[in-house]
């Protein structure tokens, strides 16, 4: 019994820690959605966010729960604990498996796409949405193109009507403005040509690469609660055992 009132005293601590830890999980998982929507098109993609929210409020009370009944036992509020564990494992396996459905679906939706986005791009001073969404994504991920700059090169025929041999990319791809560049340069002539003012890299791998932390940080975060709520549970119905209802 002892080993088990200490043991959930330790638990209920590290509740009130792993709040903090999932509440930002979760903040990570709806903003990366709200920065980059029109890319990740499934709605629901911001539901394990929320759903992380929740379960690190609940994991408050249970924290407090878990220390009060490890100093003064009381059935009713043994009962409650077991309750308040059970909602949290609903809650955090919902989010283990939405969060595994999610990343395989979105590796395919991503690339196709951004590259329709490329494809349909007007311009850089175009106001289509499609056209806007890309020029955010590459100014944010500091990126030119979907796998690298040379999709420009496919997509101006098409899309931007320019003569063969002056491929140009939006401004959005130059080092120009951006305060978080290391390399800046005051003018940007938006061609193939000059290399070096443009970001190379492909915004793909880029926006998969944040999806990939942090959908891996909200998993491994639930599975390792998971892991200590059902100790938890198990160390309470151990003193429940003592003091029946």
């Amino acid at each position: 019994r002892l080993v088990a009132r200490s043991l959930l005293v330790f638990l209920g601590i590290i509740f009130w820690s792993a709040a903090a830890a999932m509440a930002f999980a979760g903040i990570c998982v709806i903003q990366l959605y709200k920065n980059f929507s029109y890319v990740l098109q499934e709605y629901f993609l911001s539901l394990p966010g929320w759903l992380t929210i929740v379960a690190a409020l609940i994991l408050l009370p249970t924290g407090v729960l878990a220390i009060y009944i490890s100093v003064k036992r009381s059935c009713y509020q043994q009962g409650v604990l077991m309750y308040l564990l059970l909602i949290l494992l609903c809650l955090e396996m919902s989010s283990v498996v939405l969060v595994q459905f999610y990343s395989i679906q979105m590796a395919s939706e991503m690339k196709s796409t951004m590259s329709h986005l490329v494809y349909q791009h007007n311009g850089k001073h175009s106001q289509d949405p499609g056209s806007r969404a890309m020029n955010t994504i590459q100014r944010k991920l500091q990126c030119c193109g979907v796998q690298n700059y040379t999709d420009w090169i496919n997509a101006k025929d098409a899309s931007w009507h320019l003569p063969v041999g002056k491929a140009r990319v939006p401004e959005s791809c130059c080092k120009m403005k951006y305060p978080y560049c290391k390399e800046k340069y005051p003018y940007c002539r938006h061609d193939l040509a000059h290399l070096e003012q443009l970001f190379q890299e492909g915004c793909l791998k880029n926006l998969e690469d944040q999806l990939d932390f942090v959908m891996s940080y909200l998993f491994w975060c639930c599975t390792v609660l998971i892991i200590l709520e059902l100790l938890a549970g198990v160390t309470n119905g151990i003193l429940m055992k003592y003091q029946p209802f």
